[in-house]
């Protein structure tokens, strides 16, 4: 008799309704101009939708931290070393135009909140992008925000020294003004409870050096892991809402590394728009960012109305 084949599915699935029950009667601390003060230009993040999905995810995170802290005090006592502070370290990762910045600083603000009054600090990886410069030499300035863009040896060793309970870890300074990393300048990260890094790849497993050794890479350093889904249509759809809203915004400024694209005529503006996604941020989505949801704790479905439809949480 043949044996039935068992399909493994990794991951529990919610609907927004049932996410929203594990809130738990947890107190929203947010307001509805806290949220609009916090989301992206082109997101329609509602204070309702912060309560049903951010407000049962921050109280998932706690218990998470709760217990890596118990481990945590586990392995000082058991190997009799000092108890230096270790920051709980989120990862948010997503295509570009995904909402990776507005579910990172909701997420910020929620946790910073809590009873405890944890220190909870904010990095993106756009700082460790390598200088327009550098890419030229390259040749890879049509792959910025590809993994090679980046100094992954200075992510990896900020990082590790915040892992390591150094007192402050330094970030490089990213200007979208200029759409470039401001030489010499820093922001320091000085022992924070939580730490999120908000990134595109920062899902990638390790790599193998020459001699077939693993590399380390950020995932090896994140404590929980959140993926933004969406379907293609959709995240290019919100990439040109955004950069339509960007011509009338930020691209105003003389300044902007993006100026010519305010004084363009809007269809040859729309056409360079359609391009960059479809040459770029298509090609980087399929080769490196999407092959990394699978790692993700959890994963943010949303329809094509940028409201999140569905929560799938790894099985533990």
């Amino acid at each position: 008799m043949a044996r039935k084949k068992v399909e493994f599915n990794p991951y529990h699935r919610f609907s927004k309704a049932e996410w929203a029950q594990y809130r738990d009667n947890e107190p929203m601390t947010l307001s509805a101009a806290d949220i609009d003060r916090l989301r992206a230009l082109t997101d329609p993040i509602s204070l309702v939708e912060a309560e049903e999905i951010y407000l049962p995810l921050t109280r998932l995170i706690s218990f998470y931290v709760e217990a890596a802290q118990a481990v945590h005090r586990v392995s000082t006592r058991f190997l009799g070393t000092e108890d230096l502070k270790v920051p709980f370290i989120i990862g948010v990762a997503g295509s570009v135009a995904s909402g990776k910045s507005t579910t990172s600083r909701i997420l910020q603000a929620l946790l910073q909140r809590w009873r405890t009054s944890p220190k909870v600090a904010l990095i993106t990886t756009d700082g460790f992008l390598l200088p327009n410069k550098a890419l030229d030499e390259r040749g890879i300035a049509d792959k910025k925000g590809f993994p090679e863009s980046y100094d992954r040896g200075a992510l990896i060793a900020f990082l590790s020294d915040l892992k390591s309970g150094k007192p402050s870890a330094k970030v490089p300074v990213y200007s979208h003004l200029v759409y470039d990393v401001v030489p010499e300048q820093f922001v320091a990260i000085d022992k924070p409870d939580i730490l999120i890094v908000e990134g595109l790849n920062i899902l990638q497993p390790g790599e193998l050096d020459k001699s077939g050794r693993p590399l380390l890479f950020a995932s090896d350093f994140i404590d929980f892991s959140i993926y933004i889904d969406a379907d293609e249509a959709d995240l290019r759809d919100w990439f040109m809402a955004r950069f339509r809203a960007l011509r009338e915004t930020a691209f105003t400024d003389p300044k902007s590394f993006f100026h010519r694209f305010a004084e363009m005529p809007a269809d040859e503006a729309e056409a360079f728009g359609l391009w960059a996604w479809t040459a770029i941020n298509l090609v980087n989505l399929r080769e490196n960012i999407l092959p990394t949801r699978s790692r993700a704790d959890l994963i943010l479905k949303k329809a094509g109305n940028h409201a999140v439809s569905e929560v799938a949480l790894r099985r533990v």
